[in-house]
């Protein structure tokens, strides 16, 4: 049982995700490092809450300088891939192709390390067993923190769309209120012009 408890312990800590909200702005980029070993799974998933068109530039640059990822005026994206080489890791968010809005951007970065043979205890008859359970703890792993973050990219797509609702009820009660203005002042002038063309027909 203790063994079983460490193992929990051991692959849950080597599951890292870090979750992230910024503002970004304009004219701005904004850039974040991870330095992790070789052949260490990685990913990055992203989400524009606010700010202008709701799009932003990203990008993922390697140790060696090598463009990984790229995305142009992306709304959202989620990218995995393997580090093909140990070092640090760079994740930007551009945002220079605005012109005065700022853009605020929840991501996050999860790292998924592989753990060390030294690491790993159990021995004998039961290591095929405890190899199995220690994958089936790794996928539950996972498992839970990918619905930890589609809970939290749920929460930040009902804010956008409750802000764009919001937006657009302002909207429409601006114009309606416009309209009856433009009616109304339309139907004063129209009664003052047959008023006025009366009146100059009586005297003539």
């Amino acid at each position: 049982m203790s063994w079983i408890i460490s193992c929990l312990l051991l692959i849950i800590s080597s599951v890292c995700v870090r979750a992230y909200l910024i503002t970004v702005d304009a004219h701005a980029e904004e850039c974040f490092f991870n330095k992790v070993e070789a052949d260490t799974k990685m990913g990055l998933t992203f989400e524009i809450a606010e700010g202008g068109f709701l799009d932003i530039d990203v990008k993922i640059i390697g140790p060696d300088g090598k463009i990984i990822y790229q995305g142009e005026r992306t709304r959202s994206d989620k990218f995995t891939f393997g580090a093909h080489t140990a070092g640090i890791y760079t994740y930007c968010f551009s945002n220079e192709k605005s012109t005065m809005t700022p853009k605020v951007v929840m991501f996050n970065m999860e790292v998924i390390e592989n753990p060390k043979p030294e690491e790993v205890a159990g021995g004998g008859a039961a290591e095929g067993d405890h190899g199995k359970l220690d994958d089936m703890i790794k996928e539950l792993s996972t498992s839970l923190w990918g619905v930890k973050n589609e809970q939290e990219y749920m929460k930040v797509r009902d804010k956008t769309h409750r802000a764009i609702n919001e937006s657009t009820n302002f909207r429409v009660v601006v114009w309606s209120f416009f309209e009856a203005t433009v009616l109304l002042l339309m139907t004063l002038g129209q009664i003052y012009y047959l008023k006025r063309f009366f009146e100059v027909r009586r005297v003539v």
